[in-house]
């Protein structure tokens, strides 16, 4: 008996004693995460991996991986050139300081502030937009808020220009490696878009000109989510541009409505105008045209292949995942998993 009674003041006093223990533990991690709140918001500062939030009185600006010492006045000192223009704002490039003696020459797409919702409203989407990283995706450095609402987005500018410039006037687009692997790199980068998170982010403006080239022409999207930062009324226009530069699909009539199947209709039309080297309008005009099928074949070089019919049946599947990619029912279109394993088995013939 007087065993058992010293086992149980002794297993009471160990009780004690890590209940003790684990109470000072979570009694000092609140108090240090009320500190860093509490520092954090009267310096203007709000934080987490990969992401910080500056607030003064007038202005904001949101950094992310890569622009981490980027200041207000490094984006406003900036000397820009446009290089483009939308119905909803501007592109510009400029050599911006990034750092201690560091300079970068990035893309600044300037948006009017009737253009785009209140940084509050939108900054979860932001944030959202600036955390994802892939090989074939253009990431968001930044954005600068200024004092009437206006916001510029900063990002990484590719000298080797758009998709859509590189089809019109250079020789490698008859070389099958360099167009199959852009192709797939297109596809690696919607698939990570539909895949990588919990809830798909819908590109909603898929088209050549948003397909950025790097060095070594890898291609990079761009532009993904920007219809869910835009008004609605902007949104909608860039929806209407999109069907006049012939990548909408055809059951989408609000932007709100964009979805999975309408990113994979847009990108068989990019399929095609890589394969065909023809315009987006033209391609969806041709979509149903087996005539089409006669203008790819000898335009394009397969580098490596004796064997004429390999690359007849390379080039016709490619067209014809395009044509899937086109259907008038959403339901027909491939998802981009699929999109991805035709490719892979395209470059194997």
């Amino acid at each position: 008996m007087e065993g058992h009674r010293n086992l149980r003041i002794i297993l009471s006093i160990v009780s004690v004693s890590f209940f003790l223990l684990v109470f000072s533990l979570l009694y000092f991690w609140f108090r240090r995460r009320r500190d860093i709140r509490s520092r954090s918001s009267s310096d203007g500062l709000e934080e987490s991996e990969g992401f910080k939030l500056v607030k003064t009185d007038a202005e904001e600006l949101v950094v992310f991986a890569g622009c981490e010492h980027l200041r207000t006045q490094d984006i406003l000192d900036a000397p820009g050139e446009v290089v483009g223009k939308s119905s909803y704002g501007t592109l510009y490039r400029a050599a911006i300081r990034i750092g201690a003696g560091a300079t970068a020459v990035m893309l600044l797409r300037f948006i009017r502030p009737d253009c785009v919702g209140r940084t509050g409203d939108i900054l979860m989407a932001i944030r959202l937009i600036g955390l994802l990283r892939h090989p074939n995706l253009v990431p968001l450095r930044a954005l600068y808020v200024g004092p009437r609402g206006e916001k510029l987005f900063v990002y990484p500018f590719y000298a080797a220009g758009n998709l859509a410039q590189f089809l019109k006037g250079s020789a490698e687009t008859k070389r099958w490696k360099v167009i199959y692997e852009i192709c797939l790199g297109i596809a690696r980068g919607l698939d990570h878009l539909h895949n990588a998170l919990q809830k798909p982010i819908i590109h909603g403006n898929l088209k050549s000109k948003n397909v950025l080239l790097g060095s070594n022409l890898r291609p990079h999207l761009s532009d993904f989510g920007l219809h869910l930062l835009l008004s609605p009324t902007a949104a909608q226009e860039m929806l209407e541009a999109s069907a006049i530069q012939g990548y909408k699909a055809p059951e989408l009539i609000k932007m709100k409505e964009a979805n999975m199947k309408t990113d994979i209709y847009s990108l068989g039309i990019i399929l095609l105008e890589i394969i065909t080297l023809k315009d987006a309008p033209s391609c969806r005009l041709s979509v149903f045209d087996s005539k089409i099928c006669d203008t790819f074949s000898s335009n394009i070089i397969i580098n490596g292949k004796k064997d004429q019919n390999s690359s007849n049946e390379a080039l016709l599947r490619c067209y014809q995942l395009a044509i899937s990619c086109c259907s008038t029912s959403p339901a027909l279109r491939p998802d981009i998993k699929l999109a991805i394993r035709k490719l892979e088995e395209i470059g194997r013939f």
